[in-house]
């Protein structure tokens, strides 16, 4: 599966930005589907997933109660809805796809991997 992320920009903090994901090549359905964030100079890290198999989700304690995750099966796009955004949640963002339905924060159940879009959130 292909795997295409958009949306990112620069936003002023207390802001909102939504970032979407479009899968090409097999139905996204089939996938649990994810988010992740690498800022300069730290590691890749976990955002927000959501599961294939009940639409359960998952999210990085920094981000509960500001970021959304959801999944559009049928047009083949997953998003992230992000209020709220402060400059600590500055990075590039990724969308990825696991075939597995539980652990959806582990980076390792991922095999597929969008390309970056880039956040920046000014203060």
């Amino acid at each position: 599966v292909q795997l295409q992320a958009s949306g990112g920009g620069l936003v002023q903090a207390g802001g909102a930005l939504r970032l979407s994901c479009a899968a090409s090549g097999r139905s996204v359905s089939a996938y649990s589907m994810g988010w992740f964030r690498q800022a300069l100079g730290k590691e890749r890290e976990f955002v927000a997933g959501i599961s294939y198999r009940d639409r359960t989700t998952r999210y990085a304690d920094s981000v509960k109660g500001r970021f959304t995750i959801s999944r559009d099966n049928a047009a083949h796009t997953v998003s992230l809805q992000m209020n709220s955004l402060k400059p600590e949640d500055t990075a590039l963002y990724y969308c990825a796809a696991s075939g597995y339905y539980n652990e959806l924060y582990e980076i390792r159940k991922y095999d597929y991997w969008g390309q970056g879009t880039q956040v920046t959130v000014s203060s």
